[in-house]
C-alpha cells in the first residue's frame, strides 16, 4: 500500500476512504487536544471532497434507505463550506419529499444559531464568516430535524466541531424546547476512535456518511 497524501503528523492511502482514519496521540489538555485533531481533520476532509466526487449522491441513497421521517417535518440543512460533506442532494430530496427546509442563521458570538425557512429561491445573504444563509425576510423556525457538519466523528457519536461551539448551543437549546432528531452529516474517513470532549458538548443522535449510519 502506497501513500499518496498527507494529513498532519500521520499518513494515508486512497484505501483510507474505506477505513477509519488513524489519528495519533492528542495533547493533554482538552483544548490542545482538540485544536490539535482539528488541523488534521481539516486536511483530512478536504482530501476526502476531492477524492470522493459522489459522496454527497451516495449519502442522499443511504439516508434515503436507513431514516425515516416524519411528514412534513421541518429540516435545517446547511450551505457546504470549507470541504463539508455537501448536503444540496438530500435536501433536494427532502424537499421533494414534502419536507420545509431550513438554513441556520448565526445571531451573534456566544448563542445559538436561529433557523430561517428557505424554499431553494431567491438570494442568500453572506455573513461575516463567509457562509451563506437565508435573509431576515425568510420567516424563523425551530427545526425538527438537524442536519449538523462535523470535522470529525466517533462511534459514541461524539462530534467534533470548529470551536465555536454554536452546533452544541443550538442542540442544547432547542432540546430544551421540544424532542429534535440531531444528524452528524459528513464522510466515513471523518471517523476516529475517540473524539475529545467536554461537559459543553452535545452528543449527536445519529451520523450518516456516504458509506452508512451510525
Amino acid at each position: 500500500m502506497h501513500a499518496t497524501g498527507r494529513c498532519g503528523a500521520f499518513h494515508f492511502s486512497s484505501d483510507c476512504f474505506f477505513l477509519r482514519l488513524y489519528v495519533p496521540p492528542m495533547p493533554f489538555a482538552l483544548s490542545e487536544r482538540k485544536q490539535a485533531m482539528r488541523r488534521i481533520m481539516r486536511e483530512a476532509r478536504l482530501s476526502a471532497a476531492q477524492n470522493n466526487s459522489n459522496a454527497a449522491n451516495m449519502l442522499r441513497d443511504v439516508f434515503k434507505l436507513n431514516i425515516k421521517l416524519e411528514h412534513a417535518t421541518v429540516v435545517a440543512g446547511y450551505r457546504a463550506f470549507r470541504g463539508e460533506m455537501d448536503p444540496a442532494p438530500l435536501i433536494q430530496h427532502l424537499r421533494n419529499a414534502g419536507h420545509p427546509i431550513a438554513l441556520p442563521v448565526v445571531t451573534g458570538k456566544g448563542l445559538p444559531l436561529a433557523f430561517r425557512l428557505y424554499d431553494g429561491h431567491g438570494p442568500l445573504s453572506v455573513n461575516p464568516m463567509g457562509i451563506e444563509e437565508p435573509p431576515p425576510e425568510c420567516p424563523d423556525v425551530d427545526p425538527d430535524i438537524l442536519l449538523v457538519p462535523l470535522l470529525a466523528f466517533d462511534r459514541n457519536r461524539n462530534r467534533l466541531g470548529y470551536g465555536g461551539g454554536f452546533y452544541d448551543r443550538t442542540m442544547t437549546e432547542l432540546r430544551r424546547r421540544k424532542p429534535i432528531l440531531a444528524i452528524g452529516i459528513g464522510y466515513s474517513l471523518q471517523q476516529v476512535d475517540e473524539v475529545p470532549i467536554g461537559g459543553d458538548d452535545a452528543i449527536l443522535d445519529k451520523i450518516v456518511t456516504e458509506n452508512g449510519v451510525l
